[in-house]
């Protein structure tokens, strides 16, 4: 038997040949490698984190809303007649007295005149009368008929000069006044129902919303226990988006909440008095207004995308933990603000919350901690109310 001994210096092992007879014999590879392949290690996953701060964080809620008048005055006719004139411009401005029409004063300049010569004859009467009865030449009882004529006339053109003064209609408020529901020519009728036209000042105008009276208990027991900080004079400020999605120019304040909730609902509704200098804003329009409700002192927040569900839809989040292991943590989260969740509990200032690789990160594994790096910069947020305009409700001394 013949045996032949070839080395590969690139693999540091030889192999050893045994060569059989004419039968021809099985090969024997036998290895003789002077040093074990190392084993290849499994890198740890890298996985993003944001580090968890507090904020003063201004809480607001966007609810829709329809634009009213501040003022409306319907304009009716208090006297009967036909409509001799149109006195003011569609869609103009009206000042408070203005003339806007005029019925026909004919009848009712000589009712006037009428009653001005009654009155004048019982005076004229009263006046004869007054020595007479003082002489007893004229009974007691003629001279008070007298007196009680004379008090019925003066009445009586009293109430010819105001049906006088009515046939010329003015407008009751100032503002922008409607079309005319009436032309020249046409018979009206004291106190009809169908109007003249409308009169509406339009600066300031109202904006009304509705919210669900949870949300207003909630408001409140966060003022109460020191959670909530608002503005020292209780109105809270009101910024609008208009239909188009841009933002209104000028801000507001809340002015009123009604005292009663709608059973239907379950909602009660909000009045924010708003300028309307340049009478953009029209009654009924479509609008969404953003309530400034407060400050949230030393807010926790967390993105977003950070936040997980359970099967029971409970909050978690995941967090790199000591030694850069992987924690679960449950959370309980209350509104949103902007891109990210205000956490109430589960997360401290300091903590490093997953952002991204959540999909590498199981709890309990070591990870490689990076931080986050986005093109929206998380740490943004909204503008916070001056210090000084801040109190607490449940203590005014608390700034």
């Amino acid at each position: 038997m013949n045996l032949q001994v070839s080395c590969n210096p690139r693999l540091e092992r030889c192999t050893t040949v045994k060569i059989g007879g004419a039968g021809g014999l099985a090969l024997l590879l036998l290895g003789c490698s002077s040093q074990t392949p190392p084993a290849t290690s499994v890198p740890l996953p890298r996985v993003s984190v944001v580090t968890v701060q507090t904020h003063d964080v201004p809480l607001s809620t966007e609810l829709p809303g329809r634009v009213a008048a501040f003022r409306t005055a319907e304009v009716r006719p208090q006297v009967t007649g036909i409509v001799l004139k149109r006195l003011f411009v569609e869609g103009s401005e009206v000042r408070a007295g203005q003339q806007l029409y005029l019925i026909d004063p004919a009848p009712y300049q000589a009712a006037y005149d009428s009653a001005i010569a009654a009155e004048a004859s019982t005076h004229a009467l009263l006046e004869r009368y007054r020595p007479l009865v003082e002489a007893n030449a004229v009974s007691k009882q003629d001279y008070d008929n007298a007196v009680a004529s004379q008090l019925q006339n003066r009445a009586a053109l009293e109430v010819a000069r105001i049906n006088l003064v009515y046939t010329k209609v003015l407008s009751p408020i100032s503002g922008r006044i409607s079309r005319s529901f009436v032309t020249e020519g046409a018979l009206v009728t004291a106190n009809q129902a169908n109007l003249l036209a409308t009169v509406q000042q339009l600066d300031p105008v109202y904006v009304d919303v509705t919210q669900p009276s949870t949300a207003l208990l909630q408001l409140k027991h966060e003022g109460a226990s020191g959670l909530l900080l608002t503005t020292r004079t209780g109105k809270s400020q009101v910024r609008l988006k208009l239909e188009d999605g841009s933002d209104y120019s000028h801000t507001g304040t809340l002015q009123l909440s009604e005292v009663t909730v709608d059973a239907g609902t379950g909602s009660i509704t909000l009045r924010a008095l708003l300028p309307n200098p340049e009478r953009l804003l029209l009654p009924g329009m479509f609008v969404h207004e953003q309530i400034q409700e407060g400050v949230s002192p030393g807010a926790v927040l967390a993105p977003q995308q950070a936040i997980g569900h359970d099967q029971k839809g409970a909050a978690d989040a995941l967090i790199v933990g000591p030694n850069d292991i992987v924690e679960l943590r449950p959370l309980k989260t209350g509104r949103a603000v902007g891109a990210q969740w205000v956490v109430t509990s589960g997360l401290a200032a300091g903590d490093r919350l997953i952002v991204e690789g959540l999909q590498n990160a199981k709890p309990g594994a070591k990870v490689v901690p990076e931080a986050y790096r986005s093109a929206n910069d998380l740490s943004t947020l909204p503008s916070t109310v001056a210090p000084t305009a801040l109190v607490n409700s449940a203590n005014p001394s608390i700034q």
